[in-house]
């Protein structure tokens, strides 16, 4: 009874916690970020579209492009550092929490997944480029960066703040480990587990070996731990070797058979797109007072799913882009706009898609259909559409979806791992980090998965701090680029703070 009453105290004060991280102070601060960052660099988002796009996946298919290639050993190409980055980002996020996202907000919540995405994109630009300016090589010659360096040395040169940026750098290093073991860990294992279980292995659910724990769990759990051992214990080159091969097969499967499915529901699509735009600003209830409440339900959905699917502002991303063979920063930055844009505006989009077309959400009230179980929308869609199959291939996308991201979040960790205790410590973690995915497959309470969210966010704060007190550092960088490869000026570029301050 004590433990239990415990746990619901536990649970009250973090629900508090993160209502003001993520709703009161997080989205104001991560909107607010994104538009002032977009007036900041000059849309660049929008203004050169044709430049990050040519500079990122359009280059990759160029013979003379270095996206895939590197000479540098202390890093990872271009193209690995953008596929462990998605491989973060393109999670159960994107298949569950959109329909969440859909079924509580209504399909107006899409809406504002976009407009959060594309302000993200001027955020993940401007952080991906504080990240590579601020890096230093470290122990073992491999890069070292992300917001505890910019917020150390970037936020800390101003006057009177370097006590400030040091402690808001072990902050975010604190934050970014415990949401490495939650979010980066825990939550995606046990996801990945129950969905397996259930998908391919339901007969032997009831068989238990401890408690609530039945022997499928232990297996899988057991299995994933092995695998995830020889990848991770490898370090970030083999990380990024095996996302570099597993991410674009797995997000473009996705996409591909949502695009089917979307395909059989064809006559929907222009309701589907009359409903996003048509409840986007909360018209699904009547009376001033229920429409205001009802808006920012909406708001807060989409807004709140578009930065939990791509995380733009949170930092984590920035942590293996620093690892890139990248001398320019800006050229980093355009890598974040296309993380983003492939994340959100890609991904989610054709999940939004899914769900909206098959009937499962009523176009004319935009609630769901009574009975609806938000997470499984997406499972019961494709399953309707190619039978077990369908469901079989939710499973195997959420598999990789879940597992890619912890993998990338075992980086994220580790980095933040030697900025607090120093690069010998990053073996400790990682083989604490590897045993704890077994754990994980065991665990039944959501306690956890809600602490670990509680952390991911909290990441954010100090992070966004420091890209809004570094915006002058961003323009100039920025500037710098344009005026040598836009303009043609014979200028000195800006690529390292070290590098800076040397002269």
């Amino acid at each position: 009874m004590y433990l239990s009453n415990l746990l619901d105290t536990i649970a009250e004060i973090n629900g508090k916690i993160s209502d003001v991280v993520w709703v009161k102070v997080g989205l104001i601060l991560l909107i607010g970020t994104g538009m002032l960052m977009t007036v900041r660099t000059g849309f660049f988002q929008f203004t050169n579209i044709k430049e990050w796009w040519s500079m990122t996946v359009g280059g990759v298919f160029k013979k003379s492009s270095s996206a895939k290639e590197n000479s540098d050993q202390g890093a990872i190409s271009q193209f690995q550092a953008l596929c462990t980055a998605l491989a973060a980002t393109i999670g159960t996020g994107n298949i569950a929490g959109v329909s969440c996202a859909i079924c509580i907000g209504g399909p107006g919540a899409v809406f504002w997944m976009w407009v959060a995405a594309i302000l993200g994109m001027a955020t993940s630009f401007s952080e991906n480029i504080l990240g590579v300016y601020y890096r230093r090589k470290n122990a073992d010659g491999e890069w070292s960066g992300g917001a505890m360096y910019y917020l150390k040395d970037g936020l800390g040169s101003k006057k009177g703040c370097k006590m400030i940026g040091k402690i808001l750098a072990v902050l975010f290093a604190c934050f970014t480990v415990l949401a490495s073991f939650g979010i980066g860990n825990m939550a995606q294992v046990n996801t990945i587990v129950k969905n397996i279980e259930s998908a391919f292995f339901q007969k032997y659910s009831a068989n238990y070996a401890f408690g609530e724990i039945s022997y499928t769990k232990l297996i899988l759990g057991a299995a994933l731990m092995m695998i995830g051992g020889v990848i991770i214990l490898g370090g970030l080159k083999r990380i990024a070797s095996v996302t570099e091969n597993i991410v674009p097969f797995m997000a473009g499967a996705y996409v591909l058979g949502a695009l089917v499915t979307v395909v059989l529901h064809i006559d929907q699509i222009g309701a589907v797109f009359a409903a996003i735009f048509k409840f986007a600003f909360g018209v699904r209830a009547v009376g001033g007072a229920a429409v205001g409440i009802t808006m920012k339900e909406v708001f807060i959905q989409g807004c709140k799913r578009g930065v939990f699917s791509n995380e733009a502002g949170l930092g984590s991303s920035v942590l293996v882009n620093s690892n890139s063979n990248v001398k320019e920063p800006v050229r980093q930055g355009m890598w974040g706009i296309f993380e983003v844009f492939a994340d959100t505006i890609v991904v989610c989009t054709m999940t939004a898609m899914v769900v909206l077309s098959s009937g499962i959400i009523d176009l004319k009230t935009g609630f769901p259909v009574e009975g609806t179980v938000p997470e499984t929308v997406v499972a019961q869609v494709f399953k309707g559409s190619f039978g077990k199959a369908g469901e079989a291939f939710i499973a195997i996308s959420i598999l990789l979806f879940a597992f890619t991201t912890v993998l990338a979040w075992s980086h994220y960790g580790a980095k933040a791992i030697e900025y607090l205790l120093g690069v010998k410590a990053v073996k400790v973690y990682r083989f604490i980090f590897v045993v704890m995915i077994f754990g994980a497959s065991t665990l039944t309470s959501s306690l956890a998965w809600d602490i670990s969210d509680t952390f991911n966010g909290l990441m954010m704060i100090p992070n966004l701090i420091a890209v809004i007190v570094l915006s002058p550092v961003v323009v100039k960088i920025t500037r710098n680029y344009l005026d040598r490869h836009r303009c043609g000026k014979n200028i000195e570029p800006l690529l390292s703070y070290e590098q800076s301050e040397k002269k």
